[in-house]
């Protein structure tokens, strides 16, 4: 037997057609742009109109403003970017929000903005693709967190949303594999991005700690897996973020 016989054997994304949630910077713009590098063709969405389409032409790929916590627009949304894109074959749900805090602090306002986004939000745009993704199988992505596996003070609210997610990703695994559609689960730790700034400025990149293009690495490389098997679930960790600069 060859030694080349052992290589894996790869999915090919030329052609295929993703959305991408909050895509317009961080882990989603670079999801977006290293799928766009691969020949995917690519749909991002964003809250801020400006700046998804800014982003879209940078990238060359289509953009959408849209607000995951606006429910009734979700359905509609999602069928009007499958259709601009002749059908769709991947959806990843990256957009996510975040609430922190010491427990005397939380609100019941801060679980329902949160989970809005992370949780129902996402659960009825997946719903909603479903329909394309079930033509012929396809791939749903789901960016969660290590805080989701994990809880840590001041967590309360956004590592629960995290775990539901994660629970969610589990469960869409068992129902959809019959109908060959994979579901991936994917955990970023601490990641040099935007999330968490309210001005949504990013953040400068630390020589010891994640940058979006490592997560983007590992959702590619998950999604080019030939598709009789899949990962279900994939935590990426910075190696020694506290070490010496």
């Amino acid at each position: 037997m060859s030694s080349t016989d052992y290589l894996p054997e790869r999915s090919n994304l030329k052609g295929r057609k993703v959305l991408v949630t909050g895509g317009s910077a961080g882990i989603g713009k670079a999801i977006a742009a290293t799928l766009v590098d691969r020949g995917a063709k690519v749909a991002i969405t964003g809250r801020d109109a400006t700046k998804v389409q800014d982003v879209a032409t940078e990238l060359k790929c289509l953009g959408l403003a849209l607000d995951m916590a606006d429910h009734d627009a979700l359905a509609g949304e999602t069928v009007k970017v499958a259709e601009a894109l002749g059908g769709l074959d991947v959806l990843v749900n990256n957009a996510g929000i975040g609430a922190f805090g010491p427990l005397e602090e939380v609100k019941a306002e801060d679980f329902r903005r949160v989970f809005d986004v992370n949780v129902f939000g996402l659960a009825l745009m997946t719903q909603a693709a479903l329909p394309y993704l079930k033509d012929g199988g396809g791939d749903i992505v789901n960016i969660a967190s290590t805080a989701g596996t994990k809880g840590f003070a001041g967590g309360s609210v956004y590592a629960a949303s995290k775990f539901a997610l994660r629970a969610m990703t589990q469960c869409w695994q068992a129902e959809l594999r019959p109908h060959d559609i994979r579901v991936f689960g994917i955990n970023p730790s601490e990641v040099t991005t935007a999330f968490g700034s309210a001005e949504r400025n990013e953040r400068d990149e630390h020589p010891r700690k994640l940058r979006s293009g490592e997560i983007a690495h590992a959702v590619v490389t998950a999604l080019e897996m030939a598709p009789r098997g899949f990962i279900p679930e994939l935590s990426v960790w910075a190696t020694n973020p506290n070490g010496p600069v």
